[in-house]
């Protein structure tokens, strides 16, 4: 009798998201390279993704993974200005090197103008009025956005765009 593989016909991949399968072909990459710096920071990526999904107990979609991507470059752009303001040079050059990696995996960062497009569009059909309606706004805006542009960046323009 033949033993059968249990996963025979299923994706082994970690997740279903065609950004995790891409960081899985990266991770592949920077091994045969030997590239330990990029092989580390992609494996803190794997190992995030990998986390929600044991936490969740479910498999990632494209927008679940580039959410945990997001996050973990927001935490890096913090650690780049927390290095800067200590002084630690050494630790702000590896954190960009670390912010440059994670931004492969990122879709390009909106242009003012085209969320001050988003935005009018998002205050016209919320028909909102003044500073009070930002709440309403935002939620429309964000919901156009999803991770192509910064929150607060966004909540800055809102705010500008509301009052004057």
């Amino acid at each position: 009798m033949t033993r059968q593989d249990p996963l025979a016909g299923k994706d082994k991949s970690m997740a279903k998201s065609e950004i995790a399968v891409k960081l899985q072909q990266e991770v592949i990459t920077a091994m045969k390279a030997r590239e330990k710096a990029r092989l580390g920071v992609l494996r803190m990526l794997q190992a995030a993704v990998k986390q929600v999904e044991v936490d969740q107990r479910r498999e990632m979609e494209d927008e679940d993974v580039l959410k945990i991507f997001t996050s973990y470059a927001r935490k890096v752009k913090d650690q780049i200005s927390s290095y800067g303001d200590a002084g630690r040079d050494k630790l702000k050059n590896a954190a960009e090197a670390e912010l440059k990696i994670v931004a492969e995996f990122l879709p390009v960062e909106m242009t003012d103008e085209e969320l001050a497009t988003i935005i009018a569009a998002a205050v016209a059909e919320t028909g909102a009025a003044g500073p009070q309606d930002m709440g309403k706004v935002m939620k429309a805006v964000l919901a156009q956005t999803a991770g192509r542009a910064d929150g607060g960046r966004v909540s800055a323009l809102v705010k500008k765009s509301l009052v004057g």
